[in-house]
């Protein structure tokens, strides 16, 4: 019994990647990984409705963990709610960002894959290295803006003539929050910033680290510009995170740059504007050794007639 073999052809990846793929290939190919992305984000919509609940739980545990954010049976107290929609609105509002968090790794992935083929080889590389790093960070500085909310919000409450009896919008405090967790997220990815100009051969680790005075006044002025929190704790906490971050990336670009030999050129230590020594060590020049007089040529022997045509082969036999 024989069996056909077809020769398979180049994939998706590989046509898209040599440029064999027409415009409206490319056209149908993105409609499809947005069909795929969507349908993961709906999925995980339907997913977050039914973990709205728990979540709004969770979020409100900086709140119920102040002094006085309890009645005298210990629980906590509720929220005040404006609108009779307001509730179901949040409720829709938590199901689509734990649909987005959900979904991520579909929705991610179909990015990826439609945005890698015009990489390069080395590109993709680093492109997964610096995922793999970014989400560990966005999820550190997410679980440190939800473990200090709780003291940005007593000192609100403290300092503010109301007192900390104050009974609060659950829109507007649920707003406060997630903003402090995306913010503490986003920041903590100023790292990669770093890494990339030095991985990339933008910047070497001694640059990097003479921009430490900048860094840190910049890392205030946005943790005192950006944090929602006024208060001094989250933004010095920011602040602070943002340099410690700083420092630990330099330490990662001077090992980098040791280990690919950086700052061992010629030129290395050397301003743009020094002039480079240059190295005089005259050297005696010696009289060569002698060259001995060739032989002459022989006189070439004469060439032999070729046969006819009809005693040898043409070029067509």
């Amino acid at each position: 019994m024989a069996f056909a073999l077809r020769k398979r052809g180049p994939s998706t990846f590989e046509r898209a990647a040599d440029g064999s793929m027409t415009l409206i290939e490319h056209v149908r190919e993105l409609r499809d990984r947005l069909f795929r992305a969507s349908l993961a984000i709906v999925a995980g919509l339907i997913l977050g409705f039914f973990l709205a609940q728990p979540a709004f739980n969770l979020l409100k545990e900086p709140y119920c963990s102040l002094p006085d954010a309890t009645d005298a049976l210990g629980n906590c107290r509720s929220f005040l709610q404006l609108s009779p929609a307001d509730g179901f609105i949040l409720k829709l509002k938590l199901a689509l960002w734990i649909g987005l968090i959900a979904g991520a790794p579909v929705w991610l992935y179909q990015l990826w894959a439609f945005i890698a083929p015009g990489l390069h080889r080395h590109e993709r590389k680093w492109a997964y290295v610096f995922v793999a790093i970014a989400a560990p960070l966005f999820a550190g500085g997410a679980v440190l803006a939800y473990l200090v909310v709780d003291k940005g919000l007593a000192f609100l409450l403290e300092a503010g003539v109301t007192g900390l009896s104050t009974q609060l919008e659950v829109t507007r405090y649920i707003s406060f929050v997630t903003n402090m967790i995306l913010l503490f997220g986003v920041a903590f990815e100023f790292p990669l910033i770093l890494l990339m100009l030095n991985f990339t051969g933008v910047a070497s680790a001694r640059r990097l680290l003479s921009w430490w005075r900048a860094v840190i006044f910049i890392s205030f002025a946005f943790a005192a510009i950006a944090t929602p929190d006024p208060g001094p704790f989250g933004m010095t906490l920011l602040a602070a995170s943002l340099s410690l971050l700083y420092f630990v990336a330099v330490g990662v670009a001077f090992i980098n740059d040791k280990r690919r030999g950086r700052g061992k050129e010629v030129y290395a230590g050397l301003d743009d504007d020094e002039v480079s020594p240059l190295e005089f060590d005259p050297e005696p020049v010696e009289a060569g050794q002698r060259v001995d007089a060739t032989a002459p040529i022989d006189v070439p022997e004469p060439i032999a007639k070729p046969a006819p045509i009809d005693r040898r082969y043409d070029d067509m036999t």
